[in-house]
């Protein structure tokens, strides 16, 4: 038995109203259902109640329950069905205004029940007399499409969409365009053969959707050009879109459409602007006319600068694009320098979006300008600003050759402000100007070296450490400087340790005679008391190289490397053809194409990327275990117990034919139990470097004979230049750590003797 509804409360009361005899009644009690509704209460209980005021005159109230039938359609699917009746009768009302809102609530409501019943309205509808219900009903087909494209395809909605856009009234052209953009954009991801319904068939070839559903062709061409001028803005946008992706047939179709689109660059809204933008840039691609590119890019630089004096959201918005545009065309603004200068109001990522444009559009006739610009803008009080300030002026000095001197100049001065933020970052900017200039500015050199003490900054201390040792033989006391930085070796950070280390070793190279000690105490501390593996590999790779062949360190530290240059672009040429083609949209804003932030089914850009490598990561798990499998078998050169058992043959020739013949069907699982129940060589490995394997040998390992032990055989067979090197050792074989036992000290010893000259060699690198 049926639980009767409660008799207290204020939907009892709005029910009791909604069923009134009295019409003020009923459309009060409409009226706050909808405001409840609105603060979030649940009134789907009032469903069937609402739903019997459908039937009324009042245009008002009529819309009310049309919203309320909106927002509970979902939550009340089975009784959506009691509204059928009266939709049906409200599309033959002779209000337009009752027939479109009939239309467009049917449409949106998402029920498949509806939809039985909305094609023979909908087909009136979108042939009905009045242009307002028109062009409601041509957004309504849109709908109906994301919900069953064959019902679309069917009856025919698509053709008439594409007869409506020869009518005569702009604002139904313009949301048939936008109604067959969005069939189109839905059609391509549909599947070739849709599942059918449960409990129906599928349905006939000829009524399923084409994924050509949107051509363009030179009669729809024209007539989206005559509209184009009508419409209203919304309308321009979707137009100009569709013209974006129309292809022209020859480079005069182009050329008209890009004269047709040209007087939608004074128009009030910056998104049309911007359009119209896109769609000049797209067809310019197919002219060739110089007179008629030059005619453009002039055109086309005052609706930009126009943009610039917007709100600072759309500002932003506008100066993202541009500097998308000017990557690929960079005549449009050269002469617009001046209006990209940043206001004292401006927000920071208005200011920074500036300097970016600012330095693209820099050249030999301008730069004097901005770089009394960039020097005003050092001394702001945002120190993320004059940081970025300071930064832009030594990308102008890679960027121009006959400024450089000019920006080295304005870098001095701003460095003898002594302030600790612009002198930390003019050092990092005057270690790329060397990089660009070798040996072109080396006066600058003392006065960097004399702000040594101002540097806090792990980026702002490498760039000097490298400047020193690039620098070494013209700097009297070189070995001094890094010997500073040397004595906080351990705190420094990662990439200050490395800088040091290599500076270090580039003195050495450049003056033998007077830094053997140094180089061999940053070696020491490189190998031996930091922690990180790269620092110590790189010490490693030095002490050989310095300990093997001097001449081989040179050629490899002191190499000559190529000047850096500031790239044209910030994305790939191919990239930034497709960022084009999406100018106005969020991946113009973002610099990014909108696959790697929408991506298929809303995926982000990560999980785009761990997608594509989870089959690498399978593949290079297969490659892994047979590896292991098959070396499994193999000489254990880790292996120190000289009492091992020695595999059988059979075991080998079965384990390595399962790795052949899993390079197409795969490891077997048999293949991959034997090898977790066996031993892993990797644990021997690791056994090495684990704490009872860390201890400072008794003896000293015999190193090949290969090898040149240490740096004194040196003075035979190199020049007397490097007699120097004489007091260096050989790097140490092992790490100290721990000490153990005795015992433990004593069997590591016998391993080593029968382990033989091949275990010697493998000792030897660590």
């Amino acid at each position: 038995m049926a639980m009767a509804p409660p008799r207290k409360g204020e939907n009892y009361e709005l029910r009791q109203q909604l069923n009134s005899e009295y019409r003020d009644k009923r459309a009060d009690a409409i009226k706050r259902v909808i405001a409840n509704h609105t603060i979030g209460k649940d009134c789907s209980g009032l469903f069937p109640d609402v739903v019997k005021n459908m039937q009324t005159d009042d245009l008002e109230q009529k819309k009310l329950v049309y919203l309320y039938l909106m927002n509970y359609a979902k939550t009340q699917p089975e009784l959506v069905i009691l509204a059928v009746n009266t939709f049906v009768k409200d599309t033959a009302d002779p209000n337009p205004l009752v027939r479109a809102l009939a239309i467009r609530t049917m449409s949106v409501l998402r029920a498949e029940k509806i939809l039985d019943y909305l094609a023979s309205p909908l087909s009136r509808c979108l042939k009905d007399e009045n242009p307002y219900v028109r062009k409601t009903a041509a957004l309504c087909v849109a709908k109906v499409f994301d919900l069953k494209p064959e019902l679309c395809v069917e009856y025919g909605f698509v053709e008439t969409l594409r007869d409506l856009i020869g009518d005569g009234n702009p604002m139904v052209v313009a949301n048939a365009v936008a109604a067959l953009a969005d069939i189109y954009e839905a059609s391509q991801s549909l599947p070739a053969t849709p599942p059918a319904s449960p409990g129906r068939s599928s349905p006939p070839p000829s009524s399923r959707p084409s994924s050509d559903l949107f051509i363009i062709d030179g009669p729809t061409l024209t007539k989206l050009l005559v509209a184009l001028n009508e419409c209203s803005e919304w309308g321009r946008i979707a137009i100009l879109n569709t013209l974006a992706r129309y292809k022209a047939v020859d480079e005069k179709e182009s050329e008209h459409i890009c004269e047709r689109v040209m007087p939608q660059f004074q128009h009030v809204n910056a998104a049309v602007v911007l359009g119209a933008v896109k769609v000049i840039m797209i067809h310019m691609r197919s002219v060739t006319r110089e007179d008629l590119l030059k005619s453009l890019t002039r055109k086309m630089a005052p609706p930009l600068v126009t943009l610039i004096s917007s709100p600072p959201e759309v500002q932003w918005v506008a100066l993202r694009n541009i500097n998308l545009l000017l990557q690929k065309r960079p005549d449009i603004l050269a002469n617009e320098m001046r209006v990209f200068f940043c206001k004292y109001n401006d927000p920071p990522y208005v200011k920074v979006e500036k300097l970016d444009i600012m330095v693209r559009l820099a050249s030999e006739k301008n730069v004097d300008t901005l770089l009394g610009e960039l020097k005003e803008y050092a001394s702001e009080v945002d120190v993320d600003f004059v940081r970025k300030a300071v930064r832009a002026v030594g990308q102008v000095a890679i960027k121009i050759d006959e400024a450089a001197e000019r920006c080295v100049g304005v870098l001095m001065e701003l460095i003898e402000t002594r302030v600790s933020y612009v002198v930390q970052e003019a050092v990092i900017v005057i270690k790329d100007i060397f990089r660009k200039y070798p040996h072109s500015y080396e006066g600058i050199i003392p006065t960097l070296c004399a702000n040594l003490e101002e540097l806090d900054e792990p980026e702002a201390k490498a760039s000097l450490i490298w400047i020193i040792g690039e620098y070494a033989e013209k700097i009297e006391n070189a070995d001094e400087l890094l010997g500073t930085f040397l004595e906080t070796f351990k705190e420094e950070s990662y990439p200050v340790q490395l800088q040091t280390l290599t500076a270090i070793v580039k003195l050495f190279l450049k003056k033998p005679d007077e830094s053997q000690a140094i180089v061999q105490r940053v070696l020491q501390a490189a190998t031996k008391d930091c922690d990180s593996a790269d620092v110590r590999d790189r010490a490693y790779i030095y002490w050989r190289l310095l300990s093997s062949d001097p001449a081989a360190a040179k050629s490899v530290v002191l190499a000559n490397r190529p000047p850096i240059s500031l790239p044209q672009t910030t994305v790939a040429p191919a990239i930034l053809e497709e960022l084009i083609t999406e100018v106005s949209s969020l991946a113009s804003v973002y610099h990014k194409p909108a696959a790697t932030f929408i991506g298929k089914g809303r995926l982000g850009a990560e999980d785009m990327q761990r997608r594509a490598m989870q089959p690498e990561e399978e593949m290079s798990r297969e490659k892994a275990l047979a590896t292991v499998v098959a070396g499994q078998q193999a000489e254990n050169l880790l292996d120190f117990d000289a009492d091992d058992e020695v595999p059988s043959t059979s075991s080998s020739s079965q384990t390595l034919s399962m790795v052949g013949s899993g390079s197409n069907s795969g490891l077997t699982s048999k293949a991959i139990s034997n090898v977790a129940k066996s031993s892993n060589p990797l644990d021997e490995l690791m056994d090495l470097f684990s704490t009872a394997a860390m201890t400072t040998p008794t003896s000293q390992p015999i190193a090949p004979k290969s090898t040149v032990s240490g740096i004194q055989g040196l003075q035979d067979d190199h020049d007397d230049t490097f007699s120097g090197l004489s007091g260096l050792s050989s790097p140490p074989p092992q790490i100290n750590g721990s000490t153990n036992s005795t015992q433990q000290q004593s069997q590591q010893q016998q391993q080593q003797q029968s382990s033989g000259g091949a275990q010697d060699d493998l000792l030897g690198l660590f």
